[in-house]
């Protein structure tokens, strides 16, 4: 009754411009509530309203918290995440990308390769469940998280420009020996000797780096590139394992074991072939170069 009246006599159903509670907190509160959020930006609205209570001597609780800085355009998002970098990891990413930095056709020759880890569970975090109060202890409200190492499938492959490699599996911890036995003499060396001029990336691992490893390329006469510590980001190997590993994140067919996440992965492999070909263009130039040849020598965030 009172929105029709109100609809009769004034013609609107809004409430009136200024009409309502007053907000415990001014337009310069506020500015200074902002400044407080952007100093620490990782501070929860509990923790901001207790510094807001000693700055201040005015009690706000964290919901008017939550609201004032949504009101003001600050919302709380999943971070975003990278490999810590020392200085020196800095300079000699940026040492590398200026020496690298008029590549261009040559890329064509690089093969990237790199392992990655496949699990059966995927949970990255961000998992949201829909539910009223008094539901959080529903079945269909939780979502079970194992104390242990997930089981998973740990695979290598290699990528060239318009080709790859087969995709191996690994079984157990890898260590140089098994890294010649099991994926160099078997598959990577091949794999290189029918590219003409190819060069060979891998990063800075252990059992890629040991000194048997070192002897075994030299007498194979392969071409390595060097690559600078902690630099997963600049191989575009990296995206194929990302977009891999979120088609298999999507799949509704329950998996009940590695073996079975390895068969429905490794007949035809074509999630690892249609990744592959789509990073052709990236061989061109390299896809991250630009990114680390800034002043501090790391990856822009955009």
């Amino acid at each position: 009754m009172r929105v029709w009246k109100q609809w009769t006599d004034e013609c609107r159903t809004t409430r009136k411009s200024g009409s309502g509670p007053r907000n415990v907190t001014s337009a310069r509160d506020d500015r200074h509530l902002v400044r407080m959020a952007r100093t620490d930006r990782t501070a929860s609205s509990r923790q901001l309203a207790a510094l807001w209570s000693i700055a201040t001597g005015v009690s706000l609780c964290a919901s008017s918290i939550r609201r004032r800085l949504l009101q003001c355009g600050l919302r709380a998002r999943t971070p975003l995440y990278r490999i810590p970098l020392t200085h020196d990891h800095r300079r000699l990413r940026l040492q590398w990308a200026n020496q690298h930095r008029d590549w261009r056709a040559d890329w064509q020759h690089v093969v990237f390769s790199d392992e990655s880890r496949f699990n059966l569970w995927y949970h990255d975090g961000r998992i949201r469940v829909r539910r009223y109060a008094g539901e959080r202890h529903l079945p269909e409200c939780i979502i079970e998280r194992h104390s242990g190492r997930t089981p998973g499938v740990m695979v290598w492959g290699a990528i060239a420009y318009h080709r790859r490699s087969q995709l191996l599996r690994i079984v157990g911890n890898l260590n140089s020996n098994r890294y010649i036995r099991e994926v160099l003499q078997p598959e990577a060396v091949p794999f290189l000797q029918s590219l003409p001029g190819a060069v060979f990336q891998q990063d800075n691992a252990r059992p890629h780096t040991a000194r048997i490893v070192k002897s075994f390329f030299a007498a194979q006469q392969v071409q390595l590139l060097p690559w600078p510590a902690c630099s997963p980001d600049m191989s575009p190997i990296e995206h194929v394992w990302d977009v891999i590993g979120r088609r298999l994140a999507r799949d509704p067919r329950p998996v009940a074991s590695a073996d079975e996440l390895w068969m429905e992965q490794s007949p035809d492999e074509q999630p690892f072939e249609v990744e592959t070909k789509m990073l052709s263009f990236g061989h061109d130039s390299n896809p991250h170069r630009d990114d680390v040849s800034n002043p501090e020598g790391c990856r822009k965030m955009k």
